[in-house]
């Protein structure tokens, strides 16, 4: 029975993270956000009209970084303290607060970009060979044909905090409105909640408490899918205004942009996914139906572990074993970082009301990452943890290589160090145990946490979203039912008749944040392609290819997504990489299979 989560004053300290680094208090962070926004009116004061020479403009963006480096900062304090308690009333309005006034601190920003791509190409050109920031400006430049007049984009900075309103919006309307009732079940009551659900019911291993409960949080969510679906319409013909605005074919070329990546990569991705690991999931699927007994596979059946008996329960403390254990491989100083992010408290684990669902990274360039996870003792943890502690790792070496401006890499690449480290896990668990069941357990773990959760869970919502904005760039408005149909179309092409859609599966676009970040979802699959090599080069090829890969971590966002994949010995322009994960995954798939074999036979 689920127990009922404590306050998150009632959480004791060792269980959250700390987050004193970046501010000691919220007066702290008021007072600064006051200074920066003064400092963004005298940065204005000093350089607007000045960005003509390379010397100013370097300077500048020496200065403008400083400002940037502060947002970033209040930024993601402002989300570490919301999403630990969505219901705190003093988080809520320093969000706000912070929202409202990014708006301004932006709108004093926004000259920069426009000034310096009022030079020439051939000044340009020059500046760029000879800046500490070239890749930041190559980016920029490629800007240039859709950039618009200095008072256009002064008003849409401006404007930025009524731009973030939908996802604000998405965000009540989820954790603070939606009422789910408690259900019965054997004669016991149990709390209804996102946090329960999508932690503790949805892959539970009891047939009949999976279909109460999916059923009672359908329905929850049915009553609230018009005003869902009108808040994300919101979003999708704004951006869809802006990419008509500057000029993009369309809302998907809009948003692909600063991933400096291809329309064809972005639908080779999704297209190869769809008819390549299509069969191999349906085959998975029907393997749970069999191990289960399952008289009908039903879509609440899909995240159910192949042998929910057989997964060990883990503390956070002997976590570390594991976690340790996986990531040594990259080295003393990676595994020093790790090791910090345990005893300094860089992690909040607890379970408790209000906070917010899934599991995130922040990295604030100014301080260390912060790692938000909800620990529910199932060895699965493990693999989330490695996840998130792969994006610490990753920021760790970018910010500690690259200035501020450089620092991030293309939201195309940003997922493969995350996916990577929950690879290595794999690898550790298989090197440490040979009996039948465990290693059961594991590729289980693997093909329904990593590859599941990453390749198929948000590749069919990159799938949907891409018809989603076919319809915006059609000139159509984004209704309940239509999102419902469309979602459902999606799972039906890739699961075909091997699953059963139950009333309540169409609803699973109402679930997902990522649809308010750009084209994120995709990024997913694109990561795990580039992590799934290069944890093989890494088993196969030993120090040489760590080297690599810490050497493609370092460069952080000073190059694009092609070429970090290429110093880590990758070519992404080919969907090579990409077809060899599938077949990995189709390997891992059968594996499965013979393994079931072999303990149903004994």
């Amino acid at each position: 029975m689920a127990e009922i989560l404590p306050f998150r004053n009632e959480v004791p300290s060792e269980k959250t993270w700390d987050i004193t680094a970046l501010f000691n208090s919220d007066e702290a962070f008021y007072q600064t956000l006051n200074e920066t926004i003064t400092l963004a009116k005298n940065f204005n004061e000093t350089y607007v009209y000045r960005l003509n020479q390379p010397d100013t403009i370097e300077e500048a963006l020496d200065a403008y970084s400083n400002i940037l480096i502060q947002l970033d900062r209040m930024a993601n304090y402002a989300e570490l303290r919301l999403s630990v308690d969505t219901t705190n009333e003093q988080a809520q309005s320093l969000s706000s607060k912070f929202s409202n006034s990014y708006g301004k601190i932006a709108s004093e920003l926004s000259f920069v970009e426009s000034e310096i791509l009022i030079l020439s190409n051939d000044v340009l050109n020059d500046y760029i060979a000879t800046s500490k920031y070239p890749h930041f400006l190559q980016k920029l430049k490629e800007k240039k044909a859709y950039q618009l007049s200095p008072e256009v984009e002064k008003t849409l900075a401006s404007l930025s905090p009524v731009f973030e309103r939908p996802f604000e919006l998405y965000g009540i309307t989820k954790m603070l409105d939606i009422d789910f009732e408690s259900f019965e079940h054997n004669g016991h009551t149990y709390p209804l909640d996102y946090a329960t659900f999508e932690n503790e019911y949805e892959d539970h291993p009891n047939e009949a408490f999976r279909r109460i409960s999916f059923k009672k949080f359908s329905d929850a969510l049915n009553k609230y899918q018009h005003t869902t679906a009108a808040t994300y319409n919101m979003q999708v013909q704004q951006e869809k205004i802006e990419a008509d605005l500057r000029g993009y074919d369309s809302v998907i070329d809009y948003l692909l942009q600063d991933q400096e990546v291809t329309r064809d990569m972005f639908d080779r991705q999704i297209d190869v996914i769809m008819s390549d690991l299509a069969p191999i999931m349906q085959k998975y699927a029907k393997l749970i139906k069999r191990v289960h007994g399952l008289e009908v596979m039903h879509f609440e059946d899909l995240k159910v572990s192949i042998d929910p008996d057989y997964e060990p329960d883990i503390s956070i403390e002997d976590s570390k074993e594991y976690i340790y254990g996986a990531l040594n491989v990259l080295g003393k100083d990676y595994l020093k970082m790790v090791e910090t992010a345990y005893q300094d408290r860089w992690i909040d684990f607890a379970q408790n009301k209000g906070k917010d669902t899934g599991a995130y990274c922040a990295s604030p360039y100014t301080t260390h990452s912060y790692v938000f996870i909800s620990w529910t003792g199932k060895m699965t943890e493990t693999f989330v943890l490695a996840h998130e502690l792969g994006h610490a790792g990753h920021f760790t070496l970018a910010q500690s290589h690259q200035n501020y401006l450089e620092s991030e890499p293309s939201m195309y690449f940003v997922e493969a160090p995350s996916t990577m480290n929950e690879m290595l896990m794999a690898n550790y668990l298989f090197k440490n145990s040979n009996d039948a069941k465990f290693k059961r357990w594991v590729i289980g773990s693997i093909v329904s946490r990593t590859y599941y959760h990453n390749m198929v869970t948000h590749l069919l919502e990159a799938a949907y979203q891409r018809e989603v904005y076919k319809k915006v760039d059609d000139g159509e408005s984004l209704t309940a039912p239509l999102l419902n149909q469309i979602m459902l179309d999606v799972y039906s092409q890739f699961f075909g008749d091997s699953v059963k859609f139950t009333k309540g599966a169409e609803l699973t676009w109402m679930r997902q944040p990522h649809y308010y970040m750009g084209l994120y979802s995709y990024t997913y699959s694109a990561g795990l392609t580039i992590g799934t090599v290069m944890s093989q080069r890494i088993q196969n090829e030993g120090q040489p290819a760590v080297d690599d890969w810490l050497n493609t971590l370092k460069a952080g966002g000073s190059t694009s997504p092609v070429e970090l994949a290429q110093i880590a010995g990758i070519d992404i322009t080919t969907d090579q990489p990409l077809k060899a994960t599938i077949g990995y995954i189709g390997k891992l798939v059968d594996d499965l299979e013979q393994l079931t074999d072999e303990i149903e036979f004994e």
